[in-house]
């Protein structure tokens, strides 16, 4: 028991300071912040709700949380879990009740993934919230893996050297969107969910199906960390090292207008070509 709650002690430590280093690095919340978590009922939402709440007893700013789930009215789904849930932490909550379950079943057809136009509705309502209710963060438990998964993906599929943002102004520019689980592994926010003993909601509209390249690149990711530990550390902060004038894209370097920052005097026979001869 003295072994587990040590287990447990040194594990959320490590949250709270992946977190306190993310909100840090990228001035995540600011003093008077209304910040939005975004609950859907998985683990790695729990998981940033529960250090946030406590990062606001001990941070040196000051900022409310709201916690906001959109209940899709998706069948079976247990609508008594996160107000109970969320009743017993006290934290301030709210409960947005919209059938985008209905709109997704009707407009994709059977056997194809969902997931692209679910998130779309659940982007657009939740963001609709957030302007109507003075939030001025909105906080997704987006982790470490779940960013080098979608790098990995637009290098793959999508040609682009592209990932998930620890913080995003909207294409509208209206909402501010954070992720301060961006420097926090999977593997440690499972073994902290077992630990806290979440209740646990499945997505039965979209978690069922097969998003066969997505789980591509957490196999890879994840036999890469076991057979080379600190890779994934290394590759993330290649992220944070982006050297643009070592790479292709004209749009992010003036290739065309690289000058020569010496005199161009030359002798009858230029220097170094005898050793050509």
């Amino acid at each position: 028991m003295q072994k587990t709650r040590f287990q447990f002690n040194k594990l959320q430590k490590r949250l709270r300071h992946t977190v306190g280093d993310a909100i840090a690095d990228y001035n995540m919340i600011e003093n008077g912040d209304k910040v939005m978590v975004c609950l859907s009922g998985g683990k790695d939402s729990y998981a940033l709700l529960d250090v946030l709440m406590n990062l606001q007893k001990t941070a040196p700013v000051d900022f409310e949380l709201i916690a906001v789930n959109l209940d899709q009215k998706q069948p079976n789904f247990p609508e008594y879990v996160l107000p109970e849930y969320l009743e017993s932490l006290g934290v301030p909550y709210h409960i947005i009740e919209k059938d985008t379950y209905s709109v997704v079943k009707r407009v994709i057809p059977e056997g194809q993934t969902t997931c692209g136009l679910c998130s779309r509705l659940r982007r657009g309502t939740l963001y609709g919230y957030a302007e109507a209710n003075g939030v001025t963060k909105i906080a997704l438990g987006h982790h470490r893996d779940d960013i080098l998964e979608t790098f990995f993906l637009n290098i793959f599929y999508g040609g682009k050297l592209k990932a998930m943002p620890p913080k995003l102004l909207s294409d509208d520019k209206k909402n501010i969107i954070i992720r301060p689980l961006a420097y926090t592994r999977e593997k440690d926010i499972e073994r902290f969910a077992a630990f806290k003993n979440f209740p646990i909601i499945p997505c039965n509209l979209c978690g069922s199906q097969a998003n066969l390249q997505r789980q591509a690149m957490k196999v890879m990711l994840k036999s890469w960390d076991k057979q080379f530990p600190g890779r994934l550390e290394t590759i993330f902060t290649s992220l944070k090292n982006v050297a643009p004038s070592q790479l292709a894209d004209t749009k992010l370097f003036d290739f065309s207008g690289l000058l020569l920052g010496r005199e161009q005097e030359f002798d009858s026979e230029p220097a170094g070509l005898d050793i050509l001869a």
